[in-house]
């Protein structure tokens, strides 16, 4: 189920085959990319750079992001915070809508998201605010260990560079307070206040504080109920919008193990062993090309002022075709990378992770990636004859979805407050978030609240769900109605929030919604834009916390400080009853923008998608990251907690991985001579060109099936491999440490025939390494490198490793890549043979007697490589 907050009225880049080792420095965006990365994040939005770049903080692995939407170019519209909405529906918003609300006035509403480099923050209104210390210990309750504000707030703070109020004196004025305790002095991102407020919040507050709900000391210490002027991810030195971009992708980019790629749409997670339904792989023309919607955005920006969606109520389901499935509770699929396209007309093209795939597209499309990826309902996915791979039903089924007008009126003032913020960085021109916030409990606001939530304590949990949904789905609703109906009592927790504009408005939103919406795939075309169902006000309690929000805007307006500004109001009338609130609840409603729970973090039997370690129940190596993963959504804006969330998820990524053996990235600095390479493609050892033509490595991957269903067609004359059998390696390309390469493995012409149709025919069982490695000149293997690297000076023949050295070298770097001591020292034995400790070298080894120990060493790394990667490989095939 999905969670809607409801708010009333008011690049093109190719995957090239081989590794390109002179683009790793000094990266550009779009640069050529490897075959594989050690992880793969798909999005690069909040979620996405703040794991791709703590994961990049280690130089001994790679990493990816793939963006859908491009790069921004620094426009006064996206950094300057009087434009704070202007560019919904834009070139980076992925003008997205609901279906009809059928439950409301029939109509549908836009749903802006983020397609750019930095996501939602690029667009979003800039409010920095946590929630509740209870938001997140109840995420904890419903079977989440760790997840508590105790185990959240540190990473809140770590996201962080706070900078108080800029004077003592607006601090006291507006009651601006804060706890050092709780805020960061040194993360990525900047967080601080304006240089101007609009004075006519101080008269809100007070009208607040005279009706009993007392101004929040500080709205990020984790007590969230009541009035405040929040933060906004501002830079305090030149009062410009503080994003993901600038925050965590900028400051790196020169990381070489950090690779970004924008406008390329994932089409797919390939999941080994599951193929793609051939409208999700193959490309089409004549349908939507580029994933986007049709909205034409907001047009009043973020929609404060006045203003106003359900298909069926079961989800394309049905079918009968029978499906072999995995049963999530007990698989462990293996996830091998992504297909990814610039868009429907494109070829897909495939790149390949070594450890992860984070999924981190934002809560309407991770869920609709994995549904094209045969993780979802299993309804949905027979209807669209997508091959399925996990049964689990809760992928898109606990979603929620929780400018003053001087400045277009009145020119003159307009002028000087431009003028104000281009000399001194002052003035209404910093002020353009709407950050005068109050977040109400619902016993202080109305008398009913008991009978509200009495009624929503004994409602049927089914009653006001979507028809035929999976039973852990309603067992997890039931869990969540409870936690919910048990905070609403208290009035210490926010039911709603009021949004006051400075400019006539106050909107209303319900924080803590009981209905639940759905996102779910409309086709098997991946740039078919997701069917989107808030099902707002589906629950009628929502539908009543709001009613009895906008009755207290009447008892607001009528206070003494209210009164001294004129205020009247106008929508709805004064007077009008419950049926002309309900009327204009009906046609005011739409988002907060704040789409959350498609990829619940929630037990299985709770109709979870994810677990504790935000790793998809049932894989053994895809995670999702993002706003999806909100068991229940908090009661704030999300920004803050989304990094928050990110920046915990990479450390349980850093810490799950912590014992593996770290890739070795190729760098400009290597010399390379010859191009020549092992390929393994399903396991095959390939013989590649090694003519100087060759040398920039642009040749195309070999054709390859199995683990991923994707294929690619090689240059070479070669058949299409066989699915590999249980017990080998579907190894794809890949590009040894070091930049150095293997030579041709098939040059010794004393191999036997069934030994070369081992090498060129098929897959390789685990139990033949062995015996294939025997057939290597692994001595010639080192010497080929080694003069790929070799300099005009020949050094001393002493420089050259005794056997035993050799031995022993290969012997540790086995083991400590991961690989037990008794399969090290039986490759060992193999590599090396019973060549004699004396001098007396072979005629093979003699030819290594010129070449540099340094050049030697790190040609043998090569081969260790190669062990190692076939080595985890087979063992995380389950050989």
């Amino acid at each position: 189920m999905m969670w809607y907050p409801a708010a009333v009225l008011i690049a093109s880049a190719w995957l090239i085959s081989l590794s390109f080792a002179i683009h790793l420095n000094s990266r550009d965006i779009d640069a050529p990319l490897l075959d594989s990365y050690d992880y793969i994040v798909v999005g690069c939005g909040i979620s996405g750079l703040v794991v791709a770049n703590r994961l990049s903080e280690d130089p001994g692995v790679t990493v990816l992001c793939i963006e859908a939407g491009i790069a921004d170019h620094y426009e006064p519209v996206i950094q300057y915070p009087v434009y704070v909405g202007a560019d919904i529906g834009g070139v980076y918003d992925w003008d997205l809508s609901t279906v009809p609300q059928t439950q409301l006035d029939g109509n549908t509403r836009p749903m802006p998201q983020g397609k750019v480099l930095g996501g939602g923050s690029i667009l979003n209104a800039m409010c920095w605010n946590r929630g509740g210390a209870d938001d997140y210990d109840a995420w904890e309750a419903l079977g989440n260990p760790g997840w508590g504000w105790s185990g959240m707030l540190p990473y809140f703070i770590k996201s962080e560079t706070y900078t108080p109020v800029y004077s003592e004196e607006i601090a006291q004025e507006y009651a601006i307070h804060y706890n050092p305790a709780v805020h960061g002095t040194s993360g990525p991102v900047q967080v601080s206040y304006p240089k101007y407020f609009y004075p006519q919040s101080i008269n809100l507050f007070e009208g607040l504080n005279s009706l009993g709900i007392p101004t929040q000391f500080d709205p990020n210490d984790g007590t969230s109920a009541g009035p405040a002027l929040v933060p906004t991810d501002l830079d305090p030195n030149n009062q410009t919008r503080s994003d993901a971009r600038r925050a965590y992708y900028d400051p790196v980019v020169d990381r070489n193990n950090f690779h970004v790629i924008t406008g390329q749409h994932v089409t797919r997670i390939l999941i080994e062993g599951v193929g793609g339904n051939t409208e999700v792989t193959n490309p089409t023309a004549g349908g939507n090309e580029n994933g986007e919607g049709t909205a034409d955005g907001n047009p009043d920006g973020f929609g404060f002022g006045p203003g106003a969606s359900t298909p069926p109520e079961t989800p394309p389901g049905g079918g009968g075709r029978f499906v072999r499935r995995q049963d999530p509770a007990h698989a462990d699929l293996h996830i091998t990378g992504v297909e990814f396209a610039p868009n429907a007309s494109a070829p897909r093209r495939t790149v390949f992770a070594t450890r992860e795939v984070i999924v981190a597209a934002g809560s309407l499309h991770s869920a609709q990636l994995l549904q094209l990826s045969g993780i979802g309902p299993l309804s949905l996915l027979n209807e669209y004859n997508i091959p399925i791979a996990l049964n689990l039903p809760g992928v898109d089924n606990n979603n929620s979805y929780p400018s003053p007008t001087a400045l277009t009126t009145n020119a003159t003032f307009n002028a000087a407050a431009g003028v104000q913020y281009t000399t001194n960085k002052t003035g209404p021109w910093t002020a353009g978030s709407p950050n005068a916030l109050a977040f109400n409990p619902l016993p202080l606001i109305t008398k009913a609240y008991g009978l509200i939530l009495v009624n929503a304590t004994f409602q049927d949990p089914t009653t006001y769900l979507r028809a035929g949904l999976d039973p852990t789905l309603i067992a997890g609703f039931t869990l969540q109605k409870r936690s919910l109906v048990t905070r609403l009592w208290q009035t210490n927790v926010a039911a709603y929030e009021i949004i006051n504009n400075n400019a006539g408005s106050l909107t209303v939103a319900v924080m803590h919604p009981f209905s639940r919406g759905a996102v779910y795939i409309n086709s098997a075309d991946p740039f078919e834009p997701p069917q989107i169902d808030p099902r707002w006000l589906s629950n009628p309690v929502d539908r009543q916390i709001l009613v009895e929000a906008i009755r207290f805007n009447r008892q607001i307006l009528a206070t003494p400080s209210m009164q001294l500004l004129q205020a009247a109001q106008f929508v709805p009338p004064i007077d009008a009853d419950e049926d002309a609130i309900n009327q204009v609840i009906n046609n005011g409603i739409r988002t907060e923008f704040h789409p959350s729970g498609t990829c619940a973090m929630l037990p299985l039997e709770q109709g979870g998608v994810v677990d504790p370690h935000l790793r998809v129940w049932g894989t053994r190596n895809l995670r999702v990251v993002d706003a999806g993963i909100f068991p229940m959504v908090p009661a704030a804006h999300l920004q803050a907690v989304v990094y928050g969330v990110a920046e915990k998820a990479a450390d349980i990524i850093k810490a799950d991985n912590a014992n593996i053996q770290p890739s070795t990235v190729p760098t400009s600095s290597a010399t390379v001579t010859s191009a020549s390479t092992v390929q393994l493609a399903t396991s095959r050892l390939v013989n590649t060109d090694r003519s100087a033509a060759s040398t920039a490595h642009a040749l195309t991957s070999p054709t390859h099936t199995g683990h991923s269903g994707a294929q690619s067609t090689s240059t070479e004359a070669s058949s299409h491999s066989p699915t590999p059998a249980a017990h080998t390696y579907p190894l794809t390309t890949v590009e040894l440490a070091s930049s150095h390469s293997l030579p041709p493995v098939l040059s010794n012409t004393s191999e036997s025939s069934a030994t070369q149709a081992s090498l060129t025919s098929g897959p390789i069982p685990l139990s033949s390494l062995s015996a294939v490695l025997s057939t290597l000149d692994v001595t010639g293997i080192i010497q080929s490198n080694s003069e790929a690297v070799v300099t005009t000076n020949p050094p001393p023949t002493s420089s050259l490793l005794s056997p035993p050295e050799l031995t022993s070298s290969i012997s540790a770097a086995l083991t400590s890549g991961g690989v037990p001591a008794s399969v090290a020292s039986s490759l060992v034995s193999v590599i090396v043979g019973s060549q004699p400790a004396s001098t007396s070298l072979s005629p093979s080894a003699s030819a290594l007697a010129a070449l540099s120990q340094e050049a030697e060493q790190a040609a043998i790394q090569a081969f260790i490589q190669w062990l190692l990667s076939f080595f985890h490989g087979s063992k995380s095939d389950g050989s």
